[in-house]
């Protein structure tokens, strides 16, 4: 069924499209509607787009009414609220969200339970004189003669002992650091000068004529 009414010419009594102005078989102009028009087809046409139309406006209504969301209940009456979170008696919050009622924890130093290293030990004792080993030399009576001692590791703080064997031969007094010795001719005769540090000995002849 055409939307569009046909009409027929006046002259050759044929139908033709109802918007063309003349006939497309005898070329006679139309006049007015024509000698025949289908007024029935006309009205189906229209009411098919009235039918149309209003499809298209209940569709577009059923999505708006399911699409549109329902109103806040709470808004619309003032005097209802949300109620408001309620904060136990025993706590407080404060801005750093920290409870001030309990305290922080307390850092514990590291504590380095790794043993200590021993204190390192005497390897060997020398006397020197003049900056070398000496292990035996001669004095006079009332000579004083100058020694020293070295210490291998340097560094040990151990106690130095200087000992004579013999003081009618020669008499020895240690300086106040007691890395030097003082040894003094007392009587001829040959001794042993003797330096002790953490368990370790020199020892030198001592010879005075």
């Amino acid at each position: 069924m055409s939307i569009i009414s046909e009409i027929k010419c006046a002259r050759c009594d044929r139908k033709y499209s109802g918007v063309r102005s003349r006939c497309p078989y005898c070329g006679a102009r139309r006049i007015g509607r024509g000698k025949y028009s289908d007024e029935s087809d006309n009205s189906r046409g229209k009411m098919l787009i009235g039918i149309l139309i209003l499809s298209v406006l209940v569709v577009a209504a059923g999505i708006l009414l399911f699409t549109t969301p329902a109103p806040d209940e709470q808004s619309d009456n003032p005097s209802i609220s949300s109620p408001s979170p309620t904060i136990p008696d025993d706590e407080t919050i404060s801005v750093t969200g920290s409870n001030p009622l309990k305290p922080d924890p307390v850092e514990t130093p590291e504590i380095d339970e790794s043993p200590e290293p021993p204190p390192p030990t005497v390897r060997s004792v020398t006397i020197t004189y003049g900056g070398r080993e000496n292990t035996d030399f001669t004095a006079k009576v009332a000579e004083e003669v100058a020694l020293r001692v070295r210490i291998e590791p340097v560094g040990i703080e151990e106690e130095i002992i200087w000992t004579t064997s013999d003081r009618a031969v020669f008499d020895v007094v240690p300086s106040i650091e007691g890395t030097a010795a003082t040894v003094t001719g007392i009587g001829k005769g040959t001794a042993t000068l003797t330096v002790t540090v953490g368990g370790v000995e020199a020892e030198c002849i001592v010879r005075i004529k």
